[in-house]
């Protein structure tokens, strides 16, 4: 399982199974100490981990990046 936040690179690579997260490159689980929207990614990407059949499948997560509080 990827967590990525490079959606062209995990595209080109192909892992096997990933979650994209549109963050900055870096902080694929969110804003250092913020344990509750880390927790919430690492649920997320678990979810999709048992959920996906196709190898190779990507799904986006739906948090957005808060530019205001970076």
């Amino acid at each position: 399982m990827v967590i990525g936040s490079a959606r062209d690179v995990m595209e080109a690579v192909k892992p096997p199974r990933a979650v994209f997260v549109d963050f900055p490159l870096g902080h694929n689980t969110g804003k250092p100490f913020d344990k509750e929207l880390q927790l919430n990614i690492l649920k997320d990407a678990f979810e999709a981990l048992k959920s996906i059949k196709q190898p190779g499948t990507i799904v986006d997560l739906p948090y957005k990046w808060d530019v205001a509080n970076a």
